[in-house]
């Protein structure tokens, strides 16, 4: 039977992450193998609203599995918040004989696909976030290099500390949700990690811990903060004050969300693309391509909305038995 899909459409919205690019291939080289052409929307929903788009093929995307960041570069759009945005939006899809259209961000950029749905635009939503908060899904692209880039930021953080005798502040990505804090702080052994999924409290979750790992025999210490869970400027003023450390303080910032991505986040977005590619080909309307269990599977995208997510238990507890020793 003929392929209803004819031509379908890229793009990545939001914060960038690494594999945004490999999953951006993906699409186009997947598409293209099912016989339907790709366009490129520049800038996000931004480039939906001013017909801002590139007719992609396969040289279009060669070599850039490898690049951090993204090709089609990404926008936040106030204007696509509004009703005659997203009408603009649906007009250039139309105009442009968009059957389908895939999209690659976070929470905020799958929350713009679901208000475009409303609107006739078939959806596919690729996870793309260091943060992976994502509910429906156990992992978003962006996170395992996101990780790598902040553990070895640290742990040459900590060669310095253990020569001084110092402690080290380290503050991570992660506004609202502290699954990158916690993964990383249990790859560098931290001595305290601070998430903002509980209530900050500095006797107990920082002070003390540092107290038990003194009176271990440890001489140096490295807190990992969340940026959602205090400010590690202020974590190192009460560190001075109240333990009479003199801390250093490093916030990693935007660096976490840069560099080439790693091996799985690679394999994750190109596995991800593909899917998002079949599922609006086999005429699936308003996805999210979710792993699970290692498996790459499908939700609606209102169901997928609704979902959500909390730290891994395990993790967690792991964390706390760790931290201070």
């Amino acid at each position: 039977m003929e392929n209803a899909v004819k031509r379908i459409g890229v793009l990545t919205s939001g914060g960038d992450a690494p594999g945004m690019n490999a999953a951006i291939r993906s699409v186009v080289r997947s598409a293209l193998a099912m016989g339907i052409e790709c366009v490129g929307i520049r800038r996000g929903y931004e480039g939906l609203i001013r017909s801002d788009f590139t007719l992609m093929n396969s040289s279009s995307v060669s070599r850039i599995i490898n690049q951090g960041g993204t090709v089609l570069y990404t926008a936040r759009s106030e204007g696509f918040r509004t009703e005659e945005g997203l009408r603009k939006a649906a007009a250039t899809c139309k105009l442009l004989g968009i059957d389908g259209l895939v999209v690659i961000g976070g929470d905020g950029t799958f929350r713009g696909a679901q208000a475009l749905s409303k609107y006739g635009v078939s959806v596919a939503c690729i996870p793309g976030t260091i943060d992976n908060d994502i509910g429906c899904t156990d992992y978003t692209i962006g996170f395992d290099t996101a990780a790598n880039t902040a553990v070895e930021c640290i742990d040459k953080l900590r060669d310095t500390m253990h020569s001084h005798e110092r402690c080290s502040v380290v503050e991570v990505m992660g506004r609202h949700a502290g699954f990158l804090a916690l993964y990383v702080g249990l790859a560098v052994g931290a001595t305290a990690v601070l998430v903002p999924e509980t209530q900050y409290d500095f006797n107990a979750h920082v002070a003390e811990k540092i107290r038990q790992a003194r009176l271990g025999g440890k001489t140096n210490f490295t807190i990992v903060v969340a940026e959602g869970a205090a400010s590690a400027v202020e974590v190192g003023q009460q560190i001075r004050e109240n333990v009479g450390l003199d801390p250093r303080v490093t916030i990693l910032g935007h660096i976490q969300r840069g560099g080439s991505p790693t091996a799985k986040d690679r394999v994750m977005a190109t596995r991800m693309g593909y899917e998002a590619v079949r599922s609006l080909a086999q005429g699936h309307t308003n996805r999210i391509i979710c792993a699970k269990n290692e498996q790459i599977v499908e939700v609606d995208i209102d169901e997928g909305l609704a979902m959500t997510k909390t730290l891994n238990k395990e993790e967690f507890n792991v964390m706390t038995v760790m931290t201070g020793v």
